[in-house]
């Protein structure tokens, strides 16, 4: 959602007046985004569609029978808006609009944000012009020609932030370094884990402050639990950040987190060193995300299983280590690519004026 509506902001500035309208999954969870988002789109539609790897057969063939419905319902809504060209970016709701707009000649692009594409995308490629990548490193995995490099896209109000002003918003101190954790909008419960049990010992330094941002899933288990350890006026707590977030990543010197997609933008943006724990149970998208940073310099990369041993003592020897957190700093500001919304927003455009 935050890459394409980083795009759509964009849109808006690369080509004013463009009219824009977004398809979304019944019941999903896009409206409220696209509500705080301020994007303006002349119309909002759902579409049915479901997953077809990793669930059970049963599941698939409800998955399969959603997908018809979905592809009838986006024929339907591509006849009557006309557009002259559609965003896909990733996710099984893109494949029965893409099947639509493949069906009824629309031009299309796919925007791939992690390293490596999943099934989703390994699909929805047949069906579109283009492809835009994170990084060139993604090209091995479409044919020559297809793909153009834009960046991450990264939404506006996240590039607005400043450190004084992420500072003053989280009362945090600028003597002190910022230790920034989250693993997500719902949270990662091992990660969450690992800080609180460590917690103490970090808080015990006088160089150290952390904005913890647990997720929905875990908050009430975390809060009651920060409330055993008495008054801790170092460490910030909460549940979920939207247009916060950027402020975060402002205000932070070192971070830890799960290693999906926006870490390939967000953090070099801010140049942010990291420590990056994928998560184990899913497909290894993550993993070569984290992978992509460490190889360039700007992360560690710490498995799930090994936070419990390995995490006091990772985050303090980096915080102990001035120089190798300014290498790391410059490692990642080196990948920064700001301009992203804008390269994908005109290589949709080109599309739709058939210059693409």
């Amino acid at each position: 959602m935050y890459p394409a509506l980083a795009i759509a902001e964009a849109i808006e500035s690369v080509q004013p007046g463009t009219k824009l309208a977004f398809v979304g999954s019944v019941g999903g969870f896009e409206r409220p985004l696209i509500a705080e988002s301020g994007v303006q789109f002349e119309r909002q539609y759902e579409v049915y569609a479901g997953p077809l790897h990793g669930v059970s057969p049963l599941r698939i063939v409800f998955s399969l029978l959603q997908i018809v419905i979905g592809t009838l319902q986006a024929v339907g809504l591509i006849l009557s808006w006309r557009p002259q060209a559609l965003l896909l970016t990733g996710g099984w709701v893109g494949l029965p609009v893409g099947l639509a707009a493949w069906l009824l000649r629309v031009p299309g692009m796919i925007y791939l944000p992690d390293i490596e594409p999943g099934l989703a995308i390994q699909v929805l490629r047949r069906l579109v012009r283009r492809v835009a990548i994170t990084a060139p490193e993604s090209a091995r995995y479409f044919p020559a020609g297809q793909t153009v490099a834009t960046g991450y896209p990264l939404r506006r109000d996240v590039m607005a932030a400043s450190r004084d002003t992420a500072q003053a918003h989280f009362t945090l101190d600028p003597r002190r370094k910022t230790l920034l954790v989250f693993g997500g909008s719902r949270g990662a419960r091992t990660i969450n884990t690992a800080l609180l049990d460590v917690l103490p010992a970090l808080m015990a330094r006088p160089d150290l402050q952390i904005i913890h941002v647990t997720g929905t899933l875990d908050w009430d288990d975390i809060d009651q639990r920060r409330k055993t350890m008495g008054a801790l006026p170092h460490y910030h707590a909460f549940p979920y950040l939207h247009r916060e977030m950027g402020l975060a990543f402002a205000a932070a010197d070192l971070v830890l987190s799960r290693a999906g997609a926006s870490i390939l933008g967000e953090f070099p943006f801010f140049g942010l060193p990291a420590i990056l724990v994928p998560y184990p149970y899913a497909w290894r998208y993550q993993k070569v995300n984290a992978d992509f940073l460490a190889g360039h310099g700007a992360a560690i990369v710490m498995n799930d299983a090994d936070m419990g041993r390995d995490l006091l003592c990772t985050i303090e020897t980096l915080l102990d280590d001035p120089s190798r957190l300014a290498q790391m700093q410059t490692q990642a500001k080196a990948l920064a690519q700001p301009d992203g919304a804008r390269r994908a927003a005109e290589a949709l455009m080109r599309l739709a004026t058939g210059e693409g």
